[in-house]
């Protein structure tokens, strides 16, 4: 545990990553960093007109993050602890599906000059879930803007999280199968994914629990 000073929580729309981002921090007693996905302007207006918003979303995306990530490096990251609720390539992996080609090409050249200068966590903790179970979740929240997500949309967007964290090898990974527990409401669910946690070495480790609970 004491090597793990910086830990990114990744996952598609409504896995739950901002919601854990937020009880491990109480739990291991760190500084937390979420990224700003409300005040991005162009959000909802790429959810009712996709074509015409996507790479003004996607830059705004980019960019914020990026300046979150800058300021990150002005802490002392030895000093506690850090959460993320967002790895830093998250947004090309939407880029992928929302772009057009020209847009791509411009977008991955921006990209690539930004992650040159982007911190990699110690961790990365990626919450794999079913399109079904994200659907619910998404519902159960009740973001205006996300109810007009199309389940066909959610599952790529599932998909392609799934796609990039199968050959992802930049970081030690713990992938966490979330469908049947509930780390929210469950303090037998959240103690059990901190000890997974906190016992991670290096490379890639599957974390297929099941809740008492169910």
């Amino acid at each position: 545990m004491e090597q793990l000073r910086y830990i990114a929580i990744e996952g598609a729309i409504g896995a739950g990553k901002t919601s854990l981002a937020k009880l491990l921090t109480d739990k291991l007693h760190a500084k937390l960093v979420l990224e700003n996905a409300s005040e991005n302007p162009f959000l909802e207006k790429f959810y009712k007109n996709p074509e015409q918003f996507a790479f003004q979303t996607q830059v705004f995306f980019l960019l914020s993050r990026y300046q979150q990530q800058m300021e990150l490096q002005q802490q002392d990251l030895f000093e506690r602890i850090t959460i993320s609720d967002y790895l830093f390539e998250r947004d090309e992996i939407f880029a992928h599906l929302n772009l057009d080609e020209d847009e791509m090409s411009m977008y991955r050249h921006l990209h690539s000059l930004l992650k040159k200068k982007v911190i990699l966590p110690d961790l990365v903790v990626f919450l794999q879930v079913s399109t079904e179970n994200l659907i619910e979740r998404i519902k159960t929240r009740g973001i205006v803007f996300e109810q007009n997500i199309s389940q066909g949309y959610l599952e790529a967007v599932n998909q392609a999280f799934n796609n990039f964290f199968f050959h992802y090898s930049e970081t030690p990974l713990l992938v966490i199968n979330t469908n049947e527990i509930d780390f929210v409401n469950s303090h037998e669910d959240l103690d059990n994914l901190v000890k997974e946690i906190k016992e991670m070495g290096k490379g890639k480790k599957y974390y297929v629990p099941v809740s008492k609970r169910r």
